[in-house]
């Protein structure tokens, strides 16, 4: 199901993949894999836009599943 966000990325707290990855300290591709398998959160905007909550993502990093870089 697609959502749609009437206010920019930065202004609502998303991210994209690039800066998803950037906190996760994972590579872009990782990402994009561990999304494909169901391993993240995300919003879809349209089949390309891709965003992650980065309430999501310090979660995921808050609860140790993956080391973010110093």
């Amino acid at each position: 199901m697609l959502q749609t966000v009437s206010v920019t990325d930065k202004a609502s707290g998303l991210l994209r993949v690039p800066d998803a990855a950037a906190l996760l300290g994972l590579k872009p591709a990782t990402v994009r894999a561990w999304l494909l398998q169901g391993k993240l959160p995300c919003i879809r905007l349209s089949a390309r836009a891709i965003r992650f909550r980065r309430s999501d993502i310090e979660e995921i990093i808050s609860q140790g599943f993956i080391g973010a870089r110093q």
